[in-house]
This record gives structure tokens, sequence and C-alpha cells, in this order.
């Protein structure tokens, strides 16, 4: 049931990683360093002429490795621990080469039907791009040339994988529409939620099986070896970075007395004398109902009468009522005592009586009563034009060749720098290493910028603080030498020798129980001291909760039968778990009102994305693909080598 509800997310045109895997254009502007698959891409070459033939085209294993680093790449950023071996544990490389494939198959298809899509339509998916807008919001040319130009991506690039997945949609789309599920095909999916398990978990620590001694040297470097990608730091880089903020120019920023008069003077009207009235208005469906609430004397009890309510302005100045009504009436308005009715007249719902409520009068403001509201508007406005200016200033001294150390000379900026980091801000070389607040808004762009790239501002605080920054060392993701983290080697050795013995007493106990022994006994047997077993229970609609997932060794208990036992390891070398499914305990969703529709509608989704998959199959058949068989382990050795990772 789990494994079918989440299937879509497996699916090539399914959502989440799928989508991300196959349009360039979802993360080619969130990431940083992306070489174009034309000119700049530094993976290219490497296979020669090894690709896919996908009918008459062909898929090249350098651009599989390609895509796969760029995804690699944008998952690194969103979580920065992530490691090369964990991502291709997730199945990358299998995913995104089928997905390429289905890619260039359904395109081959689209055009052997006479589909294809248009210019207009891949024009508007490109002016629908936030990073291709201006300030107003438009799409704006010539920032889409200077997004292209720092992402290193042609235009072509970008239109080709734009029209790709376009293409994709037009074909697979009609493929899913109209699946509908019965009842009785629903019910028993539904029922599955409510399937209770029931069984015991017994703990082999590593523990029970301490080491004598210490290894070899050689037996040390070989574990590390096999073990590299576990003690891997990720990459590391030094920032370098000098602030400036609006304090800079705090004695320029101050006003001079005639620029406060000059502004007083501008904005008299503001300190100028003024009346503004509250004003509560009724509005009635005709003329004959206004002129009776208006000779009732009182909007509220005309409202009451009515079944009406009264709604209310508070303090509007004339100018503004007249917006809201009409100038006539804002007139009317302002001409009428407190407590007086004004009405009826002509509205857009209807007609309108209103009643002067309040009426407000406020004394003109002068100069010395204002001045200081002045100097303080004053200052933080020529505070962001100096400061904006000054940034102005050095980013063109640096598109001008002004390396970092000649801009922050030049314009007496104070350099900082920190220790190597890794992209969450700590550092591995100095341990114990607080970085200032500001260096979490430079983390990000620090991460994404090009060892060749200018030093650029990033905004600490919008029109307020500002960093030049600027990496001058990046080391590569890789696991230290052996010589510093010894001590912490030898002991993973021995948990892991210590392991090894508890997967083998596992393994041995389960021999048993197969073969008839019960779980208790069994476990009496075991020659060394474990810890009681517990007893465990859990029902199949927690799998799918967000807020609070099982752990493994229960979840487990819904991939077995009953009567069963399963061994599974207890995480970073600390043990097994022998786990056994004892109880079952059926549900019936037809006893739970809703429920049916509910999972209906979740599968009903799988379903058609189900037949939208079949059919993309389909057409691979039909084009006869010819996969290479040795792709994906060639790209995933190539891609464990290029990031620093041992070899399988």
């Amino acid at each position: 049931m789990i494994s079918f509800f989440r299937r879509i997310i497996k699916s090539k045109w399914g959502a989440g990683i799928g989508a991300a895997f196959l349009a360039l254009v979802a993360f080619a502007f969130a990431a940083g360093d992306i070489s174009s698959m034309d000119g700049g891409n530094p993976l290219r070459g490497l296979f020669g002429g090894t690709s896919t033939k996908v009918g008459s085209q062909k898929l090249a294993d350098s651009d599989v490795q390609a895509r796969v680093q760029r995804v690699f790449e944008q998952q690194r950023r969103d979580n920065p621990g992530m490691q090369i071996a964990q991502f291709l544990e997730m199945g990358a490389v299998p995913q995104i080469f089928d997905q390429l494939v289905a890619a260039v198959a359904l395109s081959e298809f689209a055009h052997e039907q006479g589909v294809y899509v248009s210019k207009r339509m891949v024009d508007a998916q490109i002016a629908a791009i936030p990073a291709f807008h201006d300030a107003a919001g438009k799409f704006d040319q010539a920032l889409f040339r200077q997004m292209l130009a720092a992402q290193r991506i042609s235009e072509k690039e970008l239109r080709d994988d734009i029209t790709q997945e376009l293409t994709g949609k037009l074909m697979l789309t009609p493929a899913g529409l109209g699946a509908r599920l019965s009842d009785s095909l629903v019910l028993p999916y539904a029922s599955l939620l409510l399937e209770a398990r029931e069984g015991r978990i017994a703990a082999i620590p590593s523990s029970a099986f301490p080491v004598e001694g210490n290894p070899t040297d050689q037996q040390l470097n070989d574990f590390y070896k096999k073990n590299a990608d576990r003690y891997t730091v990720p990459e590391q880089r030094r920032l370098r970075y000098a602030l400036v903020d609006a304090d800079r120019f705090a004695t320029a920023a101050t006003p001079t007395d005639s620029e406060i008069s000059k502004y007083y003077n501008d904005n008299k009207a503001k300190y100028a004398a003024r009346e503004t009235r509250t004003v509560e208005q009724l509005i009635l469906p005709n003329e004959a109902a206004a002129k009776a609430a208006l000779a009732a004397g009182s909007l509220s009890a005309a409202a009451k009468k009515d079944g009406l309510s009264v709604s209310t302005m508070k303090e509007m100045e004339k100018s503004a009522l007249a917006k809201q009504t009409s100038a006539q009436t804002a007139d009317a308005v302002f001409a009428a005592a407190q407590g007086k009715m004004v009405g009826p007249v002509k509205v857009a719902l209807g007609w309108a009586v209103l009643q002067v409520t309040g009426v407000q009068n406020i004394a003109a403001k002068p100069l010395d009563s204002v001045k200081g509201e002045i100097t303080t508007a004053l200052k933080a406005e020529k505070s962001k034009s100096l400061l904006s200016n000054f940034t102005a200033k050095v980013e063109n001294e640096i598109a001008n060749g002004a390396t970092f150390e000649e801009a922050t000379r030049d314009n007496g900026l104070k350099v900082e720098s920190t220790p190597l980091l890794i992209a969450t801000g700590q550092s591995v070389e100095v341990a114990d290493y607080t970085p200032p607040a500001e260096i979490g808004a430079m983390l990000r762009p620090a991460f994404d910028m090009a060892p060749e790239d200018d030093a650029q501002f990033v905004t600490i605080a919008d029109q307020q603080r500002y960093a030049l920054l600027s990496v001058s060392d990046i080391t590569a993701a890789a696991p230290p030498p052996i010589a510093k983290v010894k001590s912490v080697i030898v002991q993973q050795y021995k948990l892991h020798q210590s392991a090894t013995k508890a997967k083998a007493l596992a393994d041995r106990l389960k021999a048993q129980i197969d073969k008839g022994t019960s779980f208790d006994k069994a476990l009496a047997g075991a020659g060394v001291t474990l810890p009681a077993p517990q007893k465990v229970a859990g029902r199949r609609a927690d799998l799918l909760r967000q807020d609070r997932r099982p752990p493994a060794e229960i979840s487990i208990l819904f991939a077995m039968a009953s009567g069963t036992m399963k061994i599974m390891p207890i995480p970073n070398d600390n043990g097994y778990f022998l786990i056994m499914l004892d109880k079952i305990q059926q549900g019936d969703a037809a006893k739970v009102p809703g429920l049916v529709d509910q999972v209906r509608g979740d599968i009903t989704n799988v379903v058609a994305n189900e037949y939208a998959d079949q059919f993309e199959r389909a057409i691979e058949r039909s084009l006869g693909v010819k996969s290479n068989p040795a792709t994906i382990a060639r790209v995933t050795q190539e891609l464990r080598r290029v990031n620093g990772a041992a070899p399988e």
C-alpha cells in the first residue's frame, strides 16, 4: 500500500525530484555554478562516443553525467551535508537516466506524429521565469541575457530544455485523464490504512562484542579507504569580506538647515492645519428607502429596522472621502455639522445616506515642532542614497578590473576573513568557531560563486548594510588525512568489527527461528547477554503521517508476513535488530465514513500517472530504444571520482 502511494515519486513524470531532473530551467537559476552543455561543461568528452540510442537521436553518457552533477549540486545547496555517496544511494543515476531517455523518446515520438511546440509557447515559459523579471515584475531582455551569461547557459540550451518538457506534457497529460476507480477497487487499499501490526524487536548491540587490542596500520588504512565516504568533509570555503553600512555616511547624511526648510516648504500640505471627519454610511437598495432612513434621523436605527449594518469611515480627509464616494458627496459631508445626515447619494450598489459622527481639527505644525522628524527622515534618505552610490562605485571598479584587495584598499574598507567553512557555517579546522551574525547571509552566495568569479556585494540588511564578498580558498570535499583522525578511526574500526560479530549472531539466531525455534528460546541461547526484547505495534496509517513517522524498525513490520523475522542494522555500526512479526489485525474502511473517497482521490492520481508511465514505456519500445547497459555504472563511478569519493 505504502509503496503504491509513494510510487508517484518514482515515476518519470511524477512530483518532486522527477520534475527537477528533467527541466533544467527548474533549477538553473537557483543553482550557482551550472555549466553549459554546449561549451562550458567540464564533464564533456569523458566517455567519447558512448551513448544511448533513442530513435534517430543519441543521448551521450556525458550529458547524463552532467545532468546528475547539476541535480547533485542543487540538492547539496538545499542539504549542505549531503555527500555524493548518499545521493547515489538514492538511485539518482538510474532515475535521471530513465527520465532523460523518456524525454528524448517523447520528443522523437511527438515529431513522428507531427506534434511540435511553438516558439511562442517557449517564449511564454521564459517570460514567466521570475529570475528574468525586473523590479516591476516584467520580463527584462537585458536581465535575461545577463542571467544566461552568469550561469553559462546558452539560449538554445534553455529553449531546447523547455521545448522538451512541454512536449512531454503534451504527450502524457491526455494519457492520464479520466482515470476513475470503483469503490470495490479502492476499498482494499483504504482498509490497509487501518491495518495494525504487532511484533517484537530484540537488539544485538555491538557493545556486546568488545574488541581487544588495536588494528595494524594496514588494517586501519584499508578500513579508512573502504569507508572514505563516511568521513568525507563537505566542500569548504574561506570567506573574505568587507562590511559597508549606512553608519559610514552618518556625518555626510546629516541634513543642513536649508535642506530641512526646503523639505518643510515642499510638504506644506502635510503640516498645514486640516480637518478630518468620521462618517457612518448606510447603503439601501432604492431611493425611497434611503429617504426613509434620512427621515429617521439615526442611521443605526434605520439600519436595525431593515436588518442592515452601518459602515464607518474613520478620520477621513476630504480628498480621501471624495475618492471613496464623489466630490459632491465629500463637499456635502464637510459642509454638514456634527451629527447631521447627508443624502441620499446614488452609488454603485444602490443609494447611500451618510451621517457625520465626528469632526477632528488638527492644528498646523510649525517648522520647529517637526524639525526633528524631518531631520530623521532626510538623514535616512540621504544615507540610503550615499550607501547605494558607494556600492555602485565599488561595483564599477570591480567590473573594470579591480581586485578585491584593490577595491577594499582604495575605498578604505576593513577586510575580515573566516576560517575554512562548510556550507552550514561550521568550521572543521576551528572547532569552537562561532560565525558572526552577518556570515549567515553570505554563506549561500559564497558557495554559489565559481572560483574565478569577481567579488560581489551581498545584502545583510536591505538599504542598511552590505558585505563585499570574495572567496579566497576552496577545498574540495574529501576525507581528512588519516593521521588527523586516527584515534576516531581506531574506535570506528573496533566498532565495525563488533558489528560484524553482532551480524553473525543475528544470522545464526534467524536461521534457528526459521527452522522452528521460538523467538524467546533462540535469544536465551545466544551465548551473550542481550537487552530484553521489546513489544512494538503500529498502524499503517502512521507511515503516511508527515509530523510523526515511526522508526524504520517499526515500519518494516508492514513489509513482513505474519510469523516471519527480519534483520535490520542499527545505524552507525551499533549492532543489529531482530524483528519478529507476531500479529496482523485487518481494518475495514467501509466502517469509516469518507475514508474510501479520501483514498480514491489519492490513488487516482497515482493510477493516472501510471497510465502515463506505461504509455511512455510503450513509446520507448516502439522506437526501439537501445540502452547501453554500462552507462549507469560508468557514470556512477565517474561521478564518485569527480566528487572525491572512493570508487566502489
